[in-house]
């Protein structure tokens, strides 16, 4: 009956996403209709009736009237098609989203691998001790951190309208009356009119400053809310199990918006201050919102239940004593809460405008803990007099809320690149009166340079002398982290993340730089040493992954460390970069150099009896380490999540997962989900003899994927001019997308390049090459190396398609990317090559390599349909490719024009809204 039930809910939750999409296009057509003329409106629905007919019918017909169609189009008009391409893609995305929600409902009664409550069900059934699940609790960190790459295409103006949208829309479920649905259909349009009407890209470039209120936005929809919820919820799920247990805060937001300098030379010590105060601002708001709320629903009454001494004695001390309202000791007692709040707000940030009474002269509160007290007081109170279920609602949520955010809302990362560091170092020890250049020393020597500079009571930094700009910037930087930790925490700023780790002297030299800020005090080697921020090697190319655990062994040998990392609570973290691993050896190769690196640094800290967390530095892209959240959790190496973990959310991934606060909560619960089966029920469950012959075999493909990649990408003559001539990537270079620039060098060299905007750039003309490229040739050389043992490899490949999530996660991953794929427009974009003899050599190889990975893919997973396992996903993709292709077809035209040196204003405009659309229609291209 339940199935039946479930299955009754998906069909109409079906039914109202194709509703909901004819709505939404009906709306955008009648917007279009009023603003652009009969003329536009029809152009525009021909073009999509065209392109619909083409993908659903295979009407050749139909494919010769798009084309005709776009090559009739002026400036003017296709201007207004992109718009409105890109446009019914956004509203498409709503209404999909909505239908993901509504899914997640009806599954609710069934729960399934990857949801919370699932999990929290094979806890219980598990037969697990309750004590070792509260001790997991209690050390479990699970971080989602926000960054500020520029793939996010939107701008927030059209955010905010899309959230509107998305909000009427979810209200058509709950109505039954024409009344409403008209009214509902009325606002609907407004809605989209105003997106119609609303400037879809920005005229100038984003500053940092900009990108710090962009996220916060995050914070204010979902964040503040939905997490406490669900620490709340979580507490209440176990409470007949683990009773009495008080759920610390398992879900941490980081971000590196304001704090991350590596290549972004906007990133300084004042966006540090700026990012952190602005983050306080934004939660102290919530806070003082929150306590209003509490004081107007708290008016219990003395006069019908009882209350603890404890808080009659802080209502006593409240400024409001009035008399209508002496019976009600709660409200009392926040009126003082609340007043001491906005003193500490008004302490903490005085360039705010708080509203403060003349006559509040409370003292601020020290820290969040301080806070806690009061509200912690009154909550046990209303358990011991009868008002158990009035803290649910939102004094229970308040105080999760401080848990979790402090005083600080999100950890602020620190990054830099060691280059910079050796630079900074350099100079500070020539000024200091060395006469040698520490550059040029090798590793043994540096290493022996900073540990004796580590042991010197003197600093090398001298207000008296002159220094460079770079070192007063990255000095200034540090010595900004000590002030917002002294103001708003040691949370507001924990980590050092070292971009381009590649030996042990990159720690060691940030370790000098924090001793010159004073943010490492005590003599190195000693035991009263403490060191303020955790400094975090980030592992990027395969050399440096290969490397990892060498260069961590010698950093967990050096004499004195266990002193560092006993302060800093016996935990070490490093952070595993998916990107530029991909990008320096391609697909399979990365994924099988972090496995390794994994494996290998547990390994290690496991025989040094140090925790190590794993931070992943993933993307949106599957060739940036995206793909399904839980999947790609539970593919992690066994003992390698351990109930921690911190993870990267970038680009457009953002708004996707986090701009709705249904979505997001979804998508946190999965974290938390996925965290928790890792370490307590891994998937990874392979016999030893088992595991050695799949790791071998992976070794091969990985080599001969590898070799392919990097035959293509870095040692065939004329690729770099092939990929920027054949993509997108200078206009994306221009786009006001973001405040980092796209490259680290001014240089037209792929090894310069970064790999978001690498990543963009092949999503954007339909090759999306590092998702897949490279797995092809390693199945097909696996397969052929010896004809008579062809069929037995085979069986093992399946086998471990079958029994290895790593192998398993990767293959479907390429399945999804295969299905975005599209060599027949990404021809078109070739075409933007002068060079015949160069395009048609690179494009064949590309071609070559795809035919490869697609009949690998088939005879791995059995079948020749992409994401047949996956309907809803397939469904999506082949809903978007109708209004996908036409947005490719214009794009190309576009950019042939403008690097034709066409100088229409409209042109330099066009562009960026086919690249947004494009994006909009992939998702995860970020």
């Amino acid at each position: 009956m339940i199935k039946k039930l479930a299955a009754d809910a998906m069909l109409t939750a079906e039914m109202r996403l194709s509703n909901n999409i004819q709505l939404l296009g009906d709306l955008l057509d009648q917007a279009i209709l009023e603003v652009e003329g009969e003329a536009v409106a029809q152009k525009i629905a021909a073009i999509r009736q065209a392109a619909l007919r083409f993908h659903q019918n295979h009407d050749q017909q139909a494919s010769l009237d798009l084309e005709q169609l776009l090559a009739d189009l002026s400036l003017e008009h296709t201007v207004r098609v992109v718009r409105a391409l890109a446009y019914f893609k956004h509203l498409v995305n709503l209404a999909e989203d909505l239908y993901g929600q509504e899914l997640g409902h009806c599954q609710q009664n069934t729960p399934a691998p990857g949801m919370l409550s699932h999990t929290l069900a094979q806890i219980k059934a598990s037969g697990i001790a309750p004590q070792k699940i509260q001790q997991l609790l209690q050390d479990a960190l699970i971080s989602p951190v926000l960054t500020a790459h520029p793939t996010e295409v939107q701008r927030k103006s059209v955010l905010d309208i899309e959230q509107l949208i998305a909000e009427l829309l979810g209200q058509r479920g709950h109505m039954v009356s024409e009344r409403q649905l008209a009214r509902n259909k009325l606002l609907l349009q407004g809605a989209v009119s105003a997106l119609w009407q609303t400037r879809m890209m920005r005229y100038s470039k984003l500053s940092v400053l900009n990108e710090i209120e962009n996220a916060l936005t995050y914070y204010e929809s979902t964040f503040l809310h939905v997490i406490p919820e669900i620490l709340q919820d979580i507490e209440r799920d176990l409470a007949d199990w683990l009773p009495g247990m008080d759920l610390p805060g398992i879900l941490r937001m980081g971000s590196w918006i304001g704090g991350d300098r590596d290549g972004n030379p906007f990133v300084n010590g004042t966006t540090l201050r700026d990012s952190v105060r602005l983050q306080a601002t934004t939660l102290f708001k919530f806070y003082l919102q929150e306590l209003a709320a509490l004081k107007r629903e708290l008016a219990v009454s003395t006069r019908v239940v009882g209350v603890d001494d404890a808080v009659l004695a802080l209502a006593k001390a409240s400024r409001d004593q009035s008399s209508h309202r002496l019976d009600e000791p709660y409200r009392l007692a926040l009126n003082g809460v609340h007043d001491r709040l906005l003193v500490t707000a008004s302490h903490l940030l005085p360039d705010a405008s708080w509203s403060l009474p003349e006559e509040v002269g409370n003292e601020p509160y020290e820290d969040p803990e301080a806070l806690l007290h009061p509200l912690q007081t009154i909550a046990d109170s209303l358990r011991r007099h009868h008002g158990e279920a009035l803290i649910y609602p939102r004094l229970g949520k308040l105080i999760k809320a401080i848990v979790t955010f402090g005083f600080h809302l999100a950890t602020v990362d620190i990054r830099q690149s060691s280059d910079v560091h050796e630079a900074v170092i350099s100079e500070l020890l020539h000024k200091a009166g060395y006469d040698f250049d520490y550059a040029s020393f090798n590793e043994e020597e540096k290493i022996g340079l900073l540990l004796e500079e580590l042991k010197q009571p003197r600093l090398l930094f001298s207000p008296f002398q002159q220094y460079s700009e770079l070192v007063h910037k990255e000095i200034g930087v540090l010595e900004a982290v000590r002030e917002v930790r002294q103001r708003f925490g040691e949370h507001a700023v924990r980590q050092y993340i070292i971009s381009h780790t590649e030996t042990l002297s990159d720690l060691l030299e940030v370790a000098l730089l924090q001793r010159e800020a004073g943010l490492l005090r005590g003599v190195w080697g000693s035991a009263n040493i403490q060191v303020d921020l955790n400094i975090v090697p980030l592992f990027e190319t395969i050399a440096d992954l290969r490397d990892a655990p060498m260069i961590m062994g010698k950093w967990l040998s050096l004499i004195g460390i266990r002193h560092v990392i006993r302060f800093q609570g016996n935990e070490q973290e490093v952070m595993l970069g998916y990107s530029d691993s991909n990008k320096d050896g391609g697909f399979l190769t990365s994924n099988w150099e972090l496995y390794k690196a994994e494996i290998s640094l547990v390994e290690l800290f496991n025989q040094a009896n140090v925790k190590l967390r794993l931070f992943h530095g993933r993307g949106g892209t599957v060739g940036r380490g995206g793909g399904p959240t839980y999947q790609a959790i539970m593919a992690q190496p066994i003992g390698t999540v351990d109930g921690q973990i911190r993870l990267t959310e970038q680009g457009e991934i953002i708004s996707t997962r986090y701009a709705d606060p249904v979505v997001g909560r979804q998508h946190l619960e999965t974290l938390i989900a996925a965290t928790l089966d890792a370490t307590l029920f891994p998937a990874d469950q392979l016999e030893p003899a088992k595991r050695r012959a799949f790791e071998s075999v992976m070794e091969a493909l990985s080599a001969t994927a590898m070799t392919s990649y990097r035959s293509l990408v870095y040692e065939t003559p004329g690729f770099a001019d092939y990929f920027f001539n054949t993509t997108p990537i200078e206009e994306i270079a221009g786009l006001n997308l973001g405040s980092r620039p796209a490259a680290r060098k001014s240089t037209r060299r792929i090894e310069d390049l970064r790999a978001i905007p690498w990543g963009f750039s092949w999503g954007q003309c339909r090759l999306l090459l590092p998702g897949w490229y490279g797995l092809g040739s390693a199945i097909h050389q696996f397969l052929a190396h010896d004809p008579a043992l062809k069929q037995a490899r085979l069986e093992m490949l399946l086998e471990m398609q079958a029994h290895w999530p790593l192998f398993n996660t990767l293959i479907n991953n390429v399945d999804m990317v295969l299905a975005k794929t599209d060599l027949i427009v990404a021809r078109h974009y070739a075409h933007l090559l002068a060079d015949k003899a160069l395009r048609e050599e690179i494009f064949s190889r590309i071609a070559h390599e795809h035919k490869l990975t697609t009949d690998a893919v088939n005879l791995l997973l059995g079948t020749t349909q992409r994401l047949a396992t996956q309907p809803v996903i397939a469904k999506s993709i082949r809903d978007r490719l109708p209004y996908l292709d036409p947005l490719n077809h214009l794009q190309v035209e576009m950019i042939q024009r403008y690097r034709n040196g066409e100088t229409d204003e409209k042109l330099k405009w066009a562009i960026p809204l086919t690249i947004n659309g494009i994006a909009t229609s992939l998702r995860n291209t970020g």
